[in-house]
């Protein structure tokens, strides 16, 4: 049994609930629950708007995910989803002060998600939408937020995405290169690659490179779903059948697909100075050492126990705090800019081995929150 699993079995997981008010006597319970309460719910409904003023609506969201898409495992079910949706609930608290309640749903149809997903809105002040495969996250996202009154994030969108941006403005820094003269290479058209994409091409990268599993999408491939479709007329057109050769004279090269399909000869044949990202969790694409042993100038992972982790935990739990603090305020792709340079900006100096603060440090929220003041 090793380490991880003793750590969730000595207290069965790693979330309780702690009430906020004591029940010690007959007063408090009077006051809580009968008879006191119904005076609660009766100004609830007459004022709908004081729920959040009355109940702890206004500081929770749902975790929500139908166990598809987790980390790098794939579609493992809601069941074996729970201790990364557990996990992401205490790093909400610790880091954020939001009160996050995990929802496993055994449900794939995107159409049943997003009726569950409404139906168990009022409950909430957020939506964060994590783990679910691509292309329907894309659908069930969209059709939330036009539904919905309050903010739907998906964290394998713009989490991964921000996170990512944060990263590659220090990494550039560090390597002498602008983002409108660098060949970007992503793997993996997924939620995450399909969006980080778009956010870089949008912050100004002229030349990017996006592959799945069958090699570089291209305007002339059949076999992509819309949203696939759409990236391929933005990205490069050239048709380039593997990532083996896509990273031929790339300067970057971003991961977010699976483990160790990256060897030490492909990244030596990227341009000098190379930057690689190998997010892939557990298993980087590549290990950081193989990838500085073949020349790398900076590496990422996605793991907390390497250097320069670039992993979403560093923009969920600020982001939801801002999103919650400003309710009215929409996640554009503006903000999601001033986000990613708020969190660059906390390293000061960065070098090869120090591009992105930790998701620990509590600046990092400060910093996201920040944005929206802006």
């Amino acid at each position: 049994m090793n380490e991880s699993i003793t750590y969730h079995q000595q207290t069965k997981g790693k979330i309780h609930i702690t009430p906020k008010k004591r029940i010690e006597n007959a007063r408090d319970l009077s006051l809580a629950y009968t008879p006191g309460v119904a005076q609660v719910c009766q100004e609830i409904a007459k004022n709908p708007e004081k729920d959040k003023q009355l109940t702890n609506k206004a500081n929770s969201i749902a975790i929500i995910t139908d166990g598809t898409a987790v980390l790098g495992l794939g579609n493992i079910g809601p069941q074996a989803a729970i201790p990364v949706m557990e996990g992401k609930s205490v790093l909400f608290k610790e880091l954020g002060d939001v009160d996050a309640y995990p929802l496993v749903l055994n449900e794939t149809d995107p159409q049943k998600i997003i009726a569950i997903v409404e139906a168990l809105a009022p409950n909430f002040s957020g939506i964060n939408l994590e783990d679910i495969s691509a292309p329907r996250c894309f659908a069930i996202q969209k059709a939330l937020q036009q539904n919905l009154s309050i903010p739907v994030f998906h964290d394998d969108q713009h989490g991964a995405g921000i996170a990512i941006l944060a990263g590659l403005i220090n990494a550039l820094k560090v390597v002498g290169k602008n983002i409108d003269q660098v060949n970007i290479v992503i793997n993996g058209a997924g939620a995450a690659g399909i969006a980080t994409a778009h956010l870089l091409l949008e912050f100004g990268c002229k030349k990017l490179t996006l592959l799945d599993k069958q090699g570089v999408l291209h305007p002339g491939q059949s076999d992509m779903n819309s949203y696939q479709q759409e990236i391929a007329e933005l990205t490069n057109p050239a048709v380039t059948t593997s990532l083996k050769d896509a990273l031929v004279g790339a300067d970057v090269f971003i991961g977010l697909s699976v483990g160790n399909i990256v060897s030490q000869e492909m990244v030596k044949t990227m341009a000098q100075d190379s930057v690689v990202f190998a997010l892939a969790n557990p298993t980087p694409e590549i290990s950081p050492q193989d990838a500085h042993n073949a020349n790398a100038r900076v590496v990422a992972t996605g793991r907390s126990d390497e250097p320069n982790q670039i992993n979403n935990v560093l923009v969920f739990p600020g982001l939801f705090r801002g999103l919650l603090d400003h309710p009215n305020t929409q996640l554009t792709t503006q903000l999601m800019f001033k986000i990613a340079q708020n969190i660059a900006d906390l390293v000061e100096d960065p070098t090869p081995d120090n591009i992105i603060a930790s998701p620990l440090d509590k600046k990092v929220v400060q910093a996201i929150t920040q944005a929206f003041n802006a």
